[in-house]
């Protein structure tokens, strides 16, 4: 669908290639660790108990595959900027279209999410402070750091990842320095290895409560796959993305596998409560206070992140929309810096919705699930779309395929495997009340994208903007 295509027409300016391999590289890493894992894992770990441990582990090896399948995608043509478009040339401008409205949808979700976990994050220190105005504040910032530059943008996700990764490793070493040196916190818990297993196994809700795990599982990795939407901002593709997606499975053992079994050695898993962060939670309850201060910054600036990429997803996604004629023709606008910041105006306009949520009676972890389920559906789609999109282009294309210097590992036998799992994850949210609710909604989003696709599918504007598409598909690309 051309979302990140040059704007060679556009009267403004020009998409710039303004990300280096440090920007991709932490963009990634910081797509891996977001609020997810960071606010979601208390209540994973409530229904799931330690093995949330395998359902991370499980999840990770799947969105692995999905991402080594969209690199050997992504660079078997270097005039796609990004799996959109791929979708448009292997699946058509009808599957273009529902994935590129689809992605951005579940980004808009994503960064309302983020403003409930971050007004939760402030009430950590200010509980009466209304939730209205950390949300403003939020949205003001996003708007202030992202309207300059893409440059801008590399470098403020740089230092987010940079703070996220410090944390993470600081706490694996103070929790396994606490676990060797058999801390006891104020409450009798005493941290040690075996509070991993040690009340009711690794699976103390049986089958059940290991599959009600992957809920909100899922949404922890939505993200992973921004790299993706890079590709027409970034230097040399051909070297940074390999390098991005490789280093995948590294960051799923460390960020979450390792995090989190720490955390349960520390604190035994029936004391973390469902409702706040486990790594603040960890720290509190060992009675280190300022440290759980500490680690709420942490968390918070870990929202801020995956705000500031859903913020630039969403604003790239609806220009790319815009470009191809089905989205209105002022997000295609761009400044003289290459911003599109008619997009980034919507974003932030949808974000406030979070407030909203905040206060229609619900609790902060109650709407963060709402959005959380909704979010993962939506992202799932995507996932597998980009799954569909492998099989098409092994099967139509197999002299690029075997040109490949990317190829998938295990071909399709593992992209067939991913799209099972996709499958049954939907099978596996239908079963609960609260998962059933967000699943039974998600057709209206898809009979919307139906009803819009017939109304732009013939106007003048999308028709121009497609062939503008294949042209654009086939020329030189040079760095």
């Amino acid at each position: 669908m051309g979302e990140l295509s040059q704007a060679s027409h556009s009267t403004e300016g020009e998409l710039q290639r303004g990300l280096s391999n440090r920007h991709i590289q932490l963009i990634a890493i910081g797509g891996a660790i977001g609020t997810g894992l960071f606010m979601g894992s208390g209540r994973t770990i409530s229904v799931a108990g330690p093995s949330i441990l395998f359902v991370y582990a499980i999840i990770g090896f799947m969105i692995f595959l999905v991402l080594r399948a969209m690199g050997e995608l992504l660079l078997s043509n270097l005039n796609y900027k990004s799996f959109g478009d791929f979708a448009t040339d292997i699946l058509g401008p009808t599957g273009g279209f529902f994935v590129g409205w689809s992605y951005w949808l579940a980004w808009v979700v994503v960064g309302v999410a983020d403003t409930i976990a971050i007004t939760n994050y402030v009430h950590f220190w200010w509980p009466d402070l209304p939730s209205w105005i950390p949300a403003i504040v939020l949205i003001l910032a996003l708007l202030t750091l992202n309207l300059p530059s893409v440059k801008n943008f590399g470098e403020i996700e740089f230092w987010f990842a940079m703070i996220k990764i410090v944390a993470i490793i600081v706490l694996i070493i103070v929790g396994l320095s606490m676990v060797f040196m058999g801390f006891t916190a104020p409450n009798g818990n005493k941290a040690q290895i075996a509070n991993i297993w040690n009340d009711g196994g690794l699976f103390p809700f049986g089958v059940h409560g290991f599959l009600a795990g992957f809920q909100i599982a899922l949404f922890a990795f939505f993200g992973a796959e921004l790299i993706g939407t890079t590709a027409a901002e970034t230097k040399d593709p051909r070297k940074t993305l390999p390098r991005a997606i490789n280093s995948v499975p590294v960051r799923i053992i460390l960020f979450y596998v390792l995090t989190l079994a720490v955390i349960l050695m520390v604190t035994p898993w029936r004391a973390i409560p469902s409702d706040q962060s486990p790594f603040v939670e960890m720290f509190a309850l060992a009675g280190l206070g300022v440290a759980g201060s500490i680690v709420n910054f942490v968390v918070l600036t870990s929202a801020m992140s995956s705000a500031n990429s859903g913020v630039f997803s969403t604003s790239r996604m609806l220009y790319g929309l815009a470009e191809e004629g089905t989205a209105p023709r002022v997000f295609s606008k761009l400044s003289k810096t290459g911003v599109p910041r008619n997009a980034l105006y919507l974003t932030a306009v949808l974000m406030l919705s979070g407030i909203v949520l905040l206060y229609s009676g619900d609790d902060a972890m109650t709407a963060f699930e709402l959005v959380a389920t909704v979010t993962a559906l939506l992202a799932m789609f995507v996932w597998s779309m980009i799954l569909v999109c492998y099989f098409i282009y092994r099967s139509k294309r197999p002299e690029v395929h075997a040109a490949s210097e990317y190829k998938m590992p295990g071909g399709r036998v593992s992209a067939a495997i991913a799209l099972l799992f996709f499958i049954a994850m939907v099978v596996v949210l239908g079963q609960d009340p609260e998962t059933l609710k967000a699943l039974m909604v998600l057709p209206i989003w898809f009979v919307l994208l139906t009803i819009g696709w017939f109304i732009v599918r013939k106007s003048p504007a999308r028709i121009a903007g497609y062939k503008r598409f294949k042209e654009d598909l086939k020329k030189e690309v040079t760095f």
